[in-house]
């Protein structure tokens, strides 16, 4: 009953096909109609819960593909392809984001760790990329109580971040718990490093100077990185870069800006990358691109 009431609420506030930011900071909703090949993409830490239809996610060629029984964590940032293969208008899919505040993550996590003596940290392991987990009642209704919150201004003012961190803690005490603290707990050395590389794409970053951030070995910095998010650290910065520069591209960006913008100095290089990745030259892909979607 729960999931139809949040499924109406979707409805509701988004009666059309769209992507929408709400009152709460941090929580879109969205409603798509039309089929979309998976496309270039960076996904920042957040929380995707689907209502109605399909989702896929692929990152380093593993698909995730998850409706309404399952809701995906991704618990730093990450470039995927994200493509909605089954979306029409008879069929909407219909779903909400919720960005995942690391700040905010890393307080509740040394909370609950805290309080549980230690007993559920998670220092065995590095943060998992992307995990799938069941809805629970916890999410469930963290998730109903919060966008409840979206047809009383009053209310969202009041009590919009007490509800949001509820359903933080939800996600922290959820099937895909552990990759969560794992990520914002202590220890997230790999999640840092992530943020790092994220705010510098257009820097030469080496792999040394990534295992000196946190400072680790070169040697247990790559191998733990690779745990991490199934990369290598040159192939997820390389990946990294790619997929920003796709993004600018879609949007209109002169294909040479959009390889300085992330790092490239040589336009040469940029485009025999990008053709040994995604099969085209910028400016086909480009041209393709705009054809799919009708010049949007």
């Amino acid at each position: 009953m729960s999931k139809d009431q949040i499924k109406n609420l979707i409805e509701r506030h988004l009666p059309a096909a769209g992507l929408v930011d709400t009152a709460l900071k941090g929580v879109q909703l969205f409603r798509v109609t039309e089929a979309m090949p998976c496309v270039p993409a960076v996904y920042e830490p957040t929380v995707v819960a689907i209502l109605s239809g399909t989702k896929e996610a692929v990152l380093d060629g593993e698909h995730h593909a998850y409706g309404c029984e399952k809701y995906l964590l991704c618990p730093m940032t990450l470039p995927v392809e994200a493509g909605t293969p089954l979306a029409s208008n008879d069929d909407p899919l219909l779903g909400v984001v919720i960005a995942l505040e690391p700040r905010k993550m890393r307080e509740l996590t040394m909370e609950i760790e805290t309080a549980a003596g230690g007993n559920r940290q998670s220092r065995d392991g590095a943060p998992s990329a992307l995990a799938l987990a069941t809805w629970d009642d916890g999410f469930t209704q963290a998730l109903l109580r919060l966008l409840d919150l979206l047809d009383n201004p009053v209310d969202l003012e009041v009590l919009g971040q007490g509800r949001l961190r509820e359903l933080y803690y939800a996600v922290l005490m959820g099937e895909a718990g552990a990759a969560a603290r794992r990520a914002f707990g202590v220890g997230n050395e790999i999640a840092r490093t992530i943020d790092y590389l994220s705010t510098h794409l257009n820097e030469q970053v080496t792999i040394d100077d990534m295992a000196d951030h946190v400072g680790m070995s070169r040697a247990v910095f790559h191998r733990r990185f690779k745990d991490a998010t199934t990369m290598s650290p040159i192939q997820f910065v390389k990946s990294m870069r790619l997929n920003n520069a796709a993004m600018k591209i879609a949007e209109g960006k002169p294909v040479s800006e959009a390889a300085w913008d992330v790092g490239y100095q040589s336009s040469s290089q940029f485009s025999r990358e990008f053709k040994r990745v995604y099969g085209q030259s910028p400016r086909q892909w480009s041209h393709d691109r705009q054809l799919t979607t009708g010049g949007a």
